[in-house]
C-alpha cells in the first residue's frame, strides 16, 4: 500500500510517527491519579462482581438485550453521586463526547469551543448539523464575542459552550464562572468535560463543575478509566436530553452496552473515590512538591497533576522522553496533532503510584537531559 507508506514516512520524517510500546519504568504518564486502577479494592470488587453472577459481556446494544441491571445501578448510583437529574454509560470518553457533540446540537444552532478541546468533541463536530468556531484558549470574552457576532449575523439557534475543566495536556483550569454566566446571560448549554477533574478536584472528587451539576443548562461528561482507574464515561445531564441521546445518538445506538462487570467496577470505584480525601489530599502534597522542584530548574508548573514541559520541536521531545525512560522514568513526548505545533512537550502526570523521592529523580534527569539535548 504505496500510499500508507508514503504517509507513514512523512510522519517519521517529521519526528511524528507514532508505535506501541510495553510498559516500563516509573509511571509519570497515566491517569491513574489516585492510584486505583491497580488497588486491591477494585480487584476485591471485581472478584465479588463475578461472585455474584455479573457478566462480562452485554451481548448487545442497550437498545436491544445489552441493558443490564449493573448498568442501571450505576447511572442510579452516579447521578445521586454527581448531582444531576440522570445520567447515561458510554464506553469510553471519546464515545461519549463525540456522540454529545454529534447528537444534542441541532441544525442552526452554534457550538463554541476553546482551540484546545479535545479531539473527541471536533469528532462530534465533524458529524454534527450545527455551525462550529473555535475560541481562543480559557479566553471568556471570546466565547461572548463569538455568541453575540452569532446573533448580530441572524443566528437563531441555540448556543452550546464546550470546554473541558482541566486541560488535559496543559493542566490548566477552565474559566468556569464566566462561562456558566455567559451561559446563562445568553440562554447557552454548557458542556463540560471533567475528564481530568473527576476523582480528583471538587467536593467529594465529584470534579471542578460540581457547583454546576444538576442544572438545566449543563451537561457533564465523567471518565472512568482516569481517577476512579476502570474505564468508560458517565455523561450526566437533564432527563429529556438522557432520552433524546437514547433515541438519536447513532454511538449510543449501535454500539454494544459497555461490560456489565465494568459497571460494576465503575460503581465500586465512585464509592472509593468519594471517601478518598486521604489520597487526594496526598496527590496535592505530591503535586506541591513537584510544583517547587520544577521552579528551582526555572521550569513553569501548573497547580494541578499534569505539568507539561513544552520543548517545541518534535524530535527534541521525543529524544527527552527517550533520555528519561534509559533512566528509567517512563514520561511521554506529546506532539502535534495533539498539541498545536511548535508545542511538542513532555507530559508529566502526577499520580499516587509515585512519591517525592521519584519526583525529586525525574527532575533532576529531566534537567540533565534537557541540559545535554541543549548543549
Amino acid at each position: 500500500m504505496p500510499a500508507h507508506e508514503t504517509a507513514l514516512a512523512a510522519l517519521d520524517r517529521r519526528g511524528r510517527l507514532r508505535a506501541l510500546a510495553p510498559r516500563r519504568g516509573i509511571d509519570f504518564t497515566s491517569n491513574d491519579y489516585l492510584g486505583l486502577a491497580e488497588s486491591e479494592a477494585l480487584r476485591e470488587a471485581a472478584a465479588a462482581a463475578l461472585a455474584r453472577g455479573v457478566s462480562a459481556g452485554a451481548g448487545g446494544s442497550r437498545l436491544l438485550r445489552g441493558n443490564h441491571a449493573e448498568h442501571e445501578a450505576l447511572e442510579e448510583e452516579a447521578a445521586a453521586f454527581f448531582g444531576a437529574e440522570s445520567t447515561l454509560f458510554f464506553a469510553s470518553g471519546f464515545a461519549a463526547n463525540a456522540a454529545l457533540v454529534a447528537t444534542l446540537p441541532r441544525r442552526g444552532d452554534l457550538v463554541v469551543h476553546d482551540a484546545l478541546i479535545h479531539a473527541s468533541v471536533h469528532e462530534g463536530l465533524a458529524a454534527s448539523p450545527a455551525e462550529a468556531v473555535a475560541v481562543p484558549h480559557n479566553d471568556a470574552d471570546a466565547v461572548a464575542d463569538a455568541i453575540r457576532r452569532f446573533r448580530t449575523g441572524g443566528g437563531r439557534g441555540r448556543v452550546w459552550i464546550a470546554a473541558e475543566t482541566l486541560y488535559g495536556m496543559d493542566g490548566d483550569v477552565a474559566p468556569l464562572a464566566d462561562l456558566a454566566a455567559i451561559a446563562d446571560r445568553h440562554e447557552a448549554m454548557l458542556l463540560l468535560d471533567e475528564a481530568h477533574a473527576t476523582g480528583v478536584c471538587g467536593p467529594g472528587g465529584r470534579g471542578l463543575a460540581a457547583a454546576l451539576e444538576g442544572r438545566a443548562n449543563v451537561v457533564t461528561l465523567h471518565t472512568c478509566g482516569k481517577a476512579l482507574g476502570v474505564m468508560g464515561a458517565l455523561v450526566c445531564l437533564p432527563r429529556t436530553l438522557r432520552d433524546y441521546m437514547i433515541n438519536r445518538a447513532r454511538g449510543f445506538i449501535y454500539a454494544t452496552a459497555p461490560s456489565p462487570l465494568v459497571a460494576a467496577l465503575v460503581h465500586a470505584a465512585l464509592g472509593l473515590v468519594s471517601a478518598a480525601e486521604d489520597r487526594r489530599q496526598r496527590l496535592a502534597a505530591l503535586v506541591a512538591h513537584a510544583r517547587a522542584g520544577l521552579a528551582r530548574c526555572g521550569l513553569p508548573a501548573t497547580a494541578t497533576q499534569i505539568q507539561p514541559v513544552i520543548l517545541g520541536a518534535d524530535r527534541w521531545a521525543t529524544a527527552v522522553a527517550a533520555a528519561l525512560l534509559e533512566e528509567g522514568f517512563d514520561v511521554r513526548a506529546i506532539r502535534p496533532p495533539t498539541v498545536p505545533p511548535g508545542t511538542a512537550r513532555l507530559r508529566i502526570a502526577l499520580t499516587l503510584n509515585v512519591d517525592e523521592a521519584a519526583i525529586d529523580a525525574l527532575i533532576a534527569a529531566l534537567g540533565r537531559a534537557i541540559e545535554r539535548r541543549a548543549s
